[in-house]
């Protein structure tokens, strides 16, 4: 029991630490600080109580020092996923962790302090307690009432524990869109556990759904739908749809000015600054990201379906391969007969793309086995954007035209590495890694989009296309942005929630050829609403789709922007909690009036109820009971991402003289020449380039490494 009492004791030192150095809980007043204090000690000893049911001496100290090692691991966990991602490890995405697990070893180690040992120590110190054999005691006779008194007192405790946190939080477990309040008044071994009971519990409502479920969700629609801007509407009609990713690319990137520690300012990204500010470019000043745990895909899900990713975890790993969705690639086959297309220069099962993909209905899906993976061209999340796109046109030139496309960039991901030959941009000077690389890997990504957009022009397809760029998320998490403030002008000190909020703006840019009637537009709008936005440009009518945004040109248009945790921003209030601040000014409102309430509240219970249809939406698979008319139903067993290149070649052969692709437009002649980069991989050994007219092989060298 010595021993016993010892592991409780470091584990409640190590977990309160962590707590107060490493999470930001919003802790305040005397009463959260004890429930703070207090809320290791239950689940821990309910835990660690287990070992004392061995009746083996031996055993039981092995069980008790296994179990220890497995909580610290599960902490230490939690502790480097907050660092990047603010918030904690769901079941979900510990047990989708496979699925995204291409590329994640260098970005954990770029999470890791060099104090992080002390987390490990007291594993190390209990280890050795045991192998002293001064501790072991070989004969102790088993008493298990000493093991029921142990869990017994572990759940008075956690009762009284609960019993504080409602009286300052009521109906904590009733509410739980914040996860930080879970861990903050009962633990993070709790909440893991609860995590995982509510898991279960979706599992079930699955099962459960049936036709009458989707009922509420078509009442929204009908109340929610807004009708199209007739300016608008169909004004790219038939053309290609280019989708250009900008990976971790943050709003504030457009139009900065990086100053050098000489005094010369020099211009981050000049090229998307200049298709920002272009005469065709729709561009938008208030768009925000709007993306949970899923991030990159959770951005996927919002553009292709105009759905949110799910509360907790990633949706494309948990609902991805087993759903029925109705995405745009599945709205334009049927109504515009487009084929659709993905580009992505990393392993086909990060994310578990390569299933989603195909529930998505998406006829293509180019991924790591059609580029040259080699030590020089790719970094831990894939292919280097230059060499990348480079490599893409030799399928891109095959497509049947009018095509749907979305070109997934890697370059200017966390932790922002890039290697010497590639930099031509200074960093920034904030003595944090992750802020000052974020500017060198933003002005490579621009070049490369310069690049891809120079190929377009000449190859011919630029004019008949619509070219939407887009961020998928934050790029400085806001643990970061109190750093990152005064290169933003801003004083660290005076930082808000508010100041995080507008954070999340992304760039999003809807570029034309020859409308010439772009400009900036100043509406609130976000990742849901890009897919009706599109449609509309494109001619098709949505009032029959289920689509929870609205169109970004449409007078009626909602400008409330739901945040994945249940915060909002509007053009009147930003709310981050019980917050509430004037979006136009910053400021926050301290005594909110009533008539300020009554209009929060209302705003709150709106976006409440977007997020909790599209939960329902996906968690149920709701959408396998209802086909809007026209709908082509895709079944995935159909779709095969083998011998993608051959099959597309036949497909334009059999066409003769109707092939649509830009090769057989071009005279059956090759447009790969026209591809001009500087990538120094290509220009320093071009033998090792592979023959880009042809497949790529598929033997991938770089794969391991990748996947470690």
């Amino acid at each position: 029991m010595g021993f016993f009492s010892l592991a409780v004791i470091l584990f409640w030192i190590k977990t309160y630490i962590g707590y107060q150095s490493e999470f930001s809980l919003g802790v305040e007043g005397i009463m959260q600080q004890f429930i703070l204090l207090i809320n290791p000690i239950a689940t821990t000893i309910i835990l660690l109580s287990i070992a004392l049911y061995f009746k083996s001496s031996k055993k039981a100290y092995i069980a008790l020092v296994v179990v220890y090692a497995l909580m610290s691991i599960l902490f230490f966990s939690n502790i480097l996923y907050y660092r990047e991602f603010s918030d904690f490890l769901s079941v979900s995405t510990i047990l989708g962790a496979g699925n995204v697990s291409g590329g994640l070893g260098a970005s954990t180690f770029a999470l890791l302090h060099t104090t992080d040992f002390l987390y490990l120590i007291d594993i190390i110190l209990l280890i050795a307690l045991l192998a002293s054999k001064k501790v072991m005691i070989d004969n102790r006779p088993f008493k298990k009432r000493y093991a029921f008194a142990a869990t017994i007192v572990g759940f008075t405790l956690f009762a009284a524990n609960l019993t504080l946190a409602e009286s300052d939080r009521p109906q904590l477990l009733a509410r739980t869109f914040d996860r930080n309040y879970i861990v903050k008044y009962l633990g993070l071994n709790f909440f893991t556990a609860y995590d995982g009971y509510q898991t279960a519990q979706a599992n079930q409502v699955k099962a459960n759904a049936d036709e009458s479920d989707i009922e509420g969700v078509m009442n929204y629609i009908d109340e929610h739908f807004t009708e199209a801007n007739p300016e608008m509407f169909g004004i790219a009609e038939d053309r290609n749809v280019i989708y250009l990713h900008l990976e971790s690319f943050q709003q504030f990137l457009i139009d900065y000015q990086l100053e050098t520690e000489t005094g010369e300012s020099l211009e981050v990204t000049p090229f998307i600054n200049s298709i920002y500010h272009d005469n065709d470019t729709q561009s938008f000043s208030n768009f925000f990201h709007q993306v949970g745990q899923g991030k990159t895909s959770d951005s996927e899900m919002l553009l292709e379906n105009s759905l949110f990713g799910l509360s907790q975890g990633g949706a494309f790993t948990q609902v991805g391969e087993s759903n029925t969705f109705q995405s745009a690639s599945q709205i334009l086959g049927s109504e515009k007969n487009y084929t659709s297309a993905m580009f992505h220069g990393n392993v086909g099962s990060f994310w578990n793309r390569d299933n989603t993909y195909k529930s998505m209905g998406i006829d293509y899906f180019f991924d790591d086995e059609y580029y040259s993976f080699t030590e020089e061209n790719t970094l831990e999340y894939g292919m280097k954007d230059k060499i990348f796109f480079k490599e893409s046109v030799q399928y891109l030139e095959q497509l049947p035209q009018p095509f749907y496309s979305k070109f997934i960039t890697v370059s200017n991901h966390f932790p922002y590495p890039l290697d010497e030959a590639n930099v031509d941009f200074p960093a920034a000077t904030t003595g944090d890694s992750t802020i000052d690389n974020y500017f060198v890997t933003a002005h490579y990504l621009d070049q490369a989009i310069e690049e891809f957009f120079a190929y377009l022009k000449d190859a011919g397809l630029y004019d008949n296309s619509i070219i939407v760029l887009y961020g998928d998320h934050y790029g400085i998490s806001n643990s970061r942005n109190e750093t990152l403030a005064p290169l933003l002008d801003k004083d660290p000190e005076t930082w808000s929630s508010y100041d995080n909020a507008m954070l999340q703006k992304v760039p999003y840019m809807i570029h034309i050829p020859g409308t010439g009637n772009g400009k900036i537009n100043t509406q609130y709008g976000g990742q849901v609403d890009s897919l009706p936005t599109l449609l509309h440009l494109l001619g098709v009518e949505t009032k029959d789709n289920i689509l929870l945004g609205t169109d970004l040109f449409s007078e009626n248009h909602d400008q409330t922007v739901a945040f994945r945790d249940g915060n909002f921003v509007s053009p009147k209030y930003t709310v981050d909690g019980s917050s509430i601040y004037d979006t136009e000014t910053g400021e926050l409102i301290e005594d909110p009036a009533e008539e300020v309430l009554a209009e929060v509240e209302q705003l709150r219970e709106d976006v409440s109820t977007q997020l909790s249809l599209s939960d329902s939406i996906l968690t149920s698979d709701l959408l396998r009971f209802y086909t809007p008319e026209g709908m082509i139903t895709t079944d995935p067993a159909d779709y095969d991402y083998r011998d993608q290149l051959a099959r597309m070649k036949a497909i334009n052969e059999g066409s003769g003289t109707e092939a649509t692709s830009i090769y057989s437009q071009n005279g059956n002649q090759s447009t790969v020449d026209l591809y001009n980069t500087n990538a120094p991989e290509l220009l320093q050994d071009s033998s090792g380039v592979v023959d880009e007219t042809q497949p790529a092989e598929t033997e991938n060298p770089a794969e391991t490494e990748l996947t470690e």
